[in-house]
């Protein structure tokens, strides 16, 4: 069975809306897209290299179709986009269609939950999720996340689509490893621990 590895940028008041860029997400009228841009350093770039290619991919729609804008579409010679057209992306959407247009893209269709599932049933290699803060909520719901690694930066926006959401089972989590960036970013991994209150 495969395991499912959440990877986030997330403010101290959980915020996860748009850290990459100011046009990335405006829903709601946020505007303070770009916000993870400062955290960026040696350390974090390391971080998030590790085990690069030794997972496959798995988005929701937005999250999809922003990658699939942006890397591409970068000079050559660029490890990431070389590793990111490489590796299998799922994308789960009820509104998208086959063909994909991103090379090794395969779209799970229907219900997001259920297509997951049966995906980490097989054999293969683990599943890591970038943004897709929907999906991701869906399978918390489910009970199909295995490891969150976290990317905690110390900045308060008082406003914007958050992780967790405000309703919802409580969770216990357990840190399994802690790395502090120079910028003062914590990059935490937790694993579900016991329901609280079970």
């Amino acid at each position: 069975m495969r395991k499912i590895v959440v990877i986030e940028h997330l403010t101290l008041d959980g915020v996860m809306q748009a850290p990459g860029a100011p046009d990335e997400d405006v829903r709601g009228g946020f505007e303070h897209g770009g916000w993870a841009q400062p955290g960026n350093d040696a350390v974090m770039g390391g971080e998030m290299a590790k085990g690069m290619g030794d997972a496959d991919l798995l988005f929701g729609r937005r999250t999809y179709e922003r990658f699939h804008a942006f890397w591409p579409a970068q000079p050559e010679p660029n490890p990431f986009t070389e590793v990111l057209n490489k590796t299998q992306k799922y994308v789960a959407s009820t509104t998208l269609t086959e063909p994909l247009p991103w090379i090794n893209s395969t779209l799970l269709a229907g219900d997001a939950v259920k297509a997951v599932a049966e995906l980490k049933a097989q054999t293969g290699k683990d599943l890591g999720i970038l943004g897709s803060g929907e999906l991701v909520r869906s399978l918390m719901q489910g009970d199909l996340i295995d490891v969150y690694k976290l990317l905690i930066h110390p900045l308060v926006l008082g406003s914007g689509r958050r992780l967790f959401p405000d309703v919802g089972p409580p969770a216990g989590l357990r840190l399994t490893d802690s790395v502090t960036t120079t910028t003062g970013v914590v990059i935490a991994t937790y694993r579900p621990a016991a329901r609280v209150g079970a």
